[in-house]
């Protein structure tokens, strides 16, 4: 189910990095599906495992829905660390 699993999280993960309109971030998508990153919840491969099972039994919306509520918030606090926002930028 891993493999599956993984394929779900890319999936995702694409998905949204194009919804964010800035276009095609290849770098964006390795550090939000790496095996590094997936290890804050855990052994890699039992994450995405846990992703293909939550897909094949209760569908891609579903899946979709766990990586939004349990990664995604640890992904958006890793790029606030990697890039964090703009604050006072005056546009000079």
């Amino acid at each position: 189910m891993a493999w599956i699993g993984d394929a779900v999280l890319a999936l995702y993960a694409r998905r949204r990095i194009l919804g964010e309109g800035l276009g095609i971030d290849n770098e964006k998508a390795i550090r939000m599906t790496s095996n590094r990153f997936l290890q804050i919840m855990g052994e890699a491969s039992e994450v995405e495992a846990r992703i293909g099972i939550l897909y094949e039994r209760k569908g891609l919306e579903a899946a979709f829905r766990w990586i939004e509520t349990e990664l995604a918030p640890h992904y958006e606090k890793q790029e606030r660390r990697i890039a964090p926002p703009l604050r006072g930028k005056t546009g000079i």
